[in-house]
């Protein structure tokens, strides 16, 4: 089964009894629990502190977050067993997801740094507090991290003192483990440090959000004092290990999201299907067919490309840096897709979404912040622009990869080295993914690639000059992220034995997305009409198949009817 189901979660393939335990008994907490006290929970604004308790109670940060030579003799650090608590995290509230993304954010730092004691300390602080938080956006610059005003004060014993302030900080309320990025103030030499919410020297100003839950805190530093052993790493290493930490932790953003997602879908369709008006199910009219086939089939886009993406994850090392692609895709195009989906949802659900005892009210809501999270559409859109031509006029060849969801530890993860050399990166030849499954809607998606290329060739150098508008550059990255989306798809599809059918039915919502990007693409005023001739060869339609269509609808769609209900 393709879509998360926690009622039939047992069949899942884990190399190990330790992961499998973490997953069940992750999902019969939350059964437990039962919708009608989450949904209590929600509306009250109170803090999750009973999922960190539980996640405490059966050291689940332990076990996932840290990496091998640390904590037990089997430990190890695998992206698949991250991705799948993100998942099941994100099926059941975005508060829960919350405390788990900013805690792995806020670890990470410590085990990229140089300092071997702290990494040993670190172990037995997760062990007695689970919630880390990862301080590095301030209120005065966002994103500009080159801005940074927090900052150590060398003292005349060698010591230092920590003042400044951070902003949007999750868990800043409660964590033990608080990874500061600042500089040093005589020499401003970039510097990543540790620190307690508990100690007095520390103030948790407020949650700066109105709260369903999760504490986004604003936090400040009054002479904190740091020595060397709170001191994780400096200089040219921080700078990397900041963002070396945000290309590890961004990928969870598509798992949350996708669990979201999942939810949100059976919700609609067991209402839709129960739900009789006009003499008819809400199911058989035509218009609410097509809204489930399409959402299912982004979903299941949505599942696809993670699991594929997650091979890459794993499988990165010096030589291979295709992750640095299908990560900010991850985070960024299916964040996205799953907004798609959800308003798709929302037109079959409709008054019903609204209603507070559901969990399809929440989820509209948490989803819209999971794109806007570690970096704005914006910036991960900038850097993926900048694989384009080699993505797609230098290819390479690359050892297969395969399934990844072995008990390996993901050790390039923790040693990425410096953040350089972005657009130097190669990848293997999308069309060995392409021509490995002939369905009429690839075959038109393939020549909608053609067409894109021609662009690009007609547009040569000049275009990096027209990216330089964000605008331009979000209409031609949306098009070169299809085409990679695309591809993982299809390379998933075929390890997980997706039928042709389902697949022709994905690339015709594809196909319509091409056609859509190429056509923004197209508007824009800077083009030359050269440009807009060759967008306009990437209009072109799915190919229709009415018995397929249908008969997909009822053995992937229609047949999830009541598979999965919250229990009460």
């Amino acid at each position: 089964m393709l879509l998360l189901n926690p009622k039939k979660y047992k069949d899942r393939n884990y190399p190990d009894e330790r992961s499998k335990e973490i997953m069940l008994k992750t999902i019969e907490w939350f059964e437990n629990k039962g919708l009608k006290k989450q949904k209590e929970q929600y509306h009250s604004r109170e803090f999750a502190q009973d999922f960190a308790d539980f996640v405490k109670k059966e050291g689940i940060f332990e076990t996932l977050f840290i990496p091998k030579g640390y904590g037990e003799k089997d430990q190890y650090y695998s992206t698949y067993r991250m991705y799948e608590f993100s998942e099941i995290c994100g099926f059941y509230g975005g508060a829960y997801w919350y405390i788990y993304h900013v805690s792995t954010l806020g670890l990470d730092p410590v085990f990229l740094g140089d300092n071997e004691e702290a990494k040993h300390r670190a172990v037995k602080t997760l062990r007695e507090n689970p919630l880390c938080a990862f301080g590095l956006s301030e209120k005065e610059h966002g994103a500009d991290i080159y801005s940074s005003e927090m900052k150590l004060y060398p003292q005349p014993d060698g010591t230092y003192l920590a003042n400044g302030s951070k902003y949007y900080i999750g868990n800043g309320n409660a964590a033990s483990i608080i990874t500061v990025f600042g500089k040093i103030a005589d020499t401003n030499e970039y510097v990543f440090f540790v620190v307690d919410s508990k100690n007095p020297h520390y103030e948790c100003v407020k949650n700066v959000i109105d709260s369903n839950q999760q504490y986004v805190a604003e936090f400040a530093l009054h002479d904190y004092p740091i020595t060397e052993a709170d001191i994780l790493s400096r200089g040219p290493k921080a700078w990397d290990d900041m963002l070396n930490t945000i290309n590890i932790c961004k990928f969870n953003i598509g798992s949350g999201s996708t669990g979201i997602v999942t939810h949100a879908f059976y919700e609609s369709l067991n209402h839709a299907a129960h739900r009789n008006i006009y003499g008819k199910y809400v199911t058989e009219f035509p218009h609410v067919k097509r809204l489930f086939m399409d959402s299912f089939c982004r979903l299941a886009g949505m599942k696809l490309f993670g699991l594929r993406a997650t091979d890459y994850m794993r499988a990165a090392n010096a030589n291979d840096r295709r992750y640095l692609l299908y990560n900010p895709i991850m985070k960024m195009k299916v964040a996205i897709q799953g907004e798609e989906t959800m308003e798709m949802l929302f037109d079959i659900i409709a008054a019903k979404g609204f209603e507070k005892d559901m969990y399809f009210e929440q989820a509209a809501l948490e989803l819209k912040g999971f794109p806007k999270l570690e970096g704005t559409r914006h910036v991960n859109m900038a850097l993926i622009a900048k694989l384009i031509p080699n993505y797609f006029f230098n290819p390479r060849e690359f050892p297969e990869i395969g399934r990844r969801n072995g008990n390996e530890n993901d050790d390039f993860l923790f040693n990425q080295g410096p953040t350089r050399g972005y657009g130097k990166i190669q990848f293997h030849d999308y069309n060995v993914a392409y021509s490995t499954r002939d369905l009429p809607n690839i075959k038109v998606f393939r020549e909608q690639i053609e067409s894109f290329k021609e662009y690009l060739m007609i547009s040569g150098a000049g275009l990096m000059q027209q990216m330089m508008d964000f605008d331009y550059l979000l209409a031609v990255g949306e098009i070169f992220t299809l085409v990679a989306y695309g591809q993982l798809i299809i390379e998933s599809a075929n390890r997980e034995k997706i039928d042709d059918g389902l697949l022709n039915q994905m690339f015709d919502v594809y196909v319509r997305d091409f056609a859509r990007y190429a056509m923004t693409l197209a508007t824009k005023p800077s083009n030359t009409p050269e440009q807009r001739k060759a967008c306009e060869k990437c209009y072109k339609y799915p190919v229709a198949n009415t018995d397929e269509y249908e008969k997909v609808l009822a053995e992937h769609v229609y047949s999830l009817v009541d598979a999965y209900v919250q229990n009460p």
